[in-house]
């Protein structure tokens, strides 16, 4: 909360960077509630069983319908496969950081319909995508090749991000 808090700002008459403190960021993230999570429990190394963190079952599947901007409990279980495959660790298994991250996104864009909740979860998708293959860069080695590949598919994700946005 403290970075977006503190964001930086551009200063119109100098047109330098500074850091200053954004009253109406730190009054809006102080009214919003923690956004909606999701635990897995892991079946195989491609699929999980999703539940709430807190137990909570009826209530927490109401707040991902909110966060989704749907009423329907099919649309929420589509979404939630889609972002699982989209939290796909390269080494196999689920990240459940990336998972609740996504959510998080889709409900910051508050969606009102299903039509706005399917482009949310797109956007969020193709985010943790594109934020994987960047990954894969630190990890060094490879042909000159595969980096080529790894930084042609890291720009059309993300070009793919900047025409939805």
């Amino acid at each position: 909360m403290a970075t977006i808090a503190c964001a930086v700002l551009c200063q119109p008459r100098e047109g330098q960077m500074s850091r200053k403190t954004n009253p109406a960021l730190v009054a809006d993230v102080r009214r919003r509630r923690p956004p909606v999570r999701v635990r897995t429990h892991r079946i195989t190394a491609s699929s999980a069983r999703h539940y709430p963190p807190d137990g909570e079952g009826k209530i927490w599947w109401g707040r991902l319908k909110r966060a989704l901007g749907t009423a329907s409990s099919d649309f929420v279980n589509a979404s939630l496969l889609q972002l699982q495959v989209a939290a796909q660790l390269h080494c196999g298994g689920i990240s459940e950081i990336a998972m609740n991250a996504a959510l998080a996104m889709i409900e910051a864009a508050e969606p009102q319909n299903e039509i706005e909740g399917a482009l949310a979860v797109q956007m969020a998708c193709t985010h943790t995508a594109a934020i994987s293959v960047l990954a894969r860069f630190g990890g060094g080695g490879g042909s000159e090749r595969w980096a080529v590949a790894l930084a042609s598919a890291a720009a059309r994700l993300l070009r793919g991000l900047l025409w939805a946005g």
